[in-house]
C-alpha cells in the first residue's frame, strides 16, 4: 500500500522494519504484539528520563516511530522515580495489553535489544547513562 507521498511510504517501511525486528527479538505471534512491545517500552523509557534527554532521544527516531514514543507525554509528570527494575516492569506492565505473551521485563530487554541496533550505540548509551544501572542493563 503506497500513499504516493515518499516521506511517508519511507515512514510506513521503518516502522515495519522496527516491528519486524522486535517480532524477531521477542519471537511473538504478530507485529500487532511487536507494536505493543515497542509502544509500552518506550513509553516507560521516556517517562524515566529527563525532559531534556527525552527529546534527544525522540529526534534519534523514525518519524513514526517518533510518534509511538511521544503519544501522551507530559513534561510535568517526568521523570519518574522508578529506580529498581521491578518498578520500571509495573511501568512497562502498565502499558503492555492484557495476556501478553512475555513478561514485562522480556518485553524490555528485547526492545532495548532492537534500539541499541538501530540507534547510534554511543548516543544511546548517553542516553542511558541518565538511568540508574539496573534500568540500564535489566539486571537484576
Amino acid at each position: 500500500m503506497s500513499t504516493g507521498v515518499t516521506a511517508l511510504d519511507h515512514s510506513v517501511q521503518e516502522i515495519n522494519v522496527w516491528l519486524k525486528a522486535i517480532d524477531e527479538q521477542l519471537a511473538l505471534e504478530n507485529r500487532h504484539q511487536a507494536y505493543s512491545a515497542l509502544r509500552a517500552v518506550l513509553h516507560a523509557l521516556r517517562d524515566r528520563l529527563p525532559p531534556e534527554v527525552v527529546v534527544k532521544l525522540g529526534a534519534q527516531l523514525p518519524i513514526m516511530v517518533r510518534g509511538i514514543y511521544y503519544e501522551g507525554w507530559r513534561l510535568a509528570a517526568t521523570p519518574t522515580k522508578e529506580r529498581h527494575i521491578e518498578e520500571f516492569a509495573a511501568h512497562v506492565a502498565r502499558e503492555l495489553p492484557p495476556q501478553f505473551p512475555l513478561t514485562a521485563l522480556g518485553a524490555a530487554r528485547g526492545v532495548y535489544e532492537v534500539l541499541w541496533e538501530k540507534l547510534d550505540p554511543g548516543e544511546f548509551e548517553k542516553l542511558m547513562a541518565h538511568l540508574p544501572a539496573p534500568l540500564r542493563n535489566l539486571q537484576g
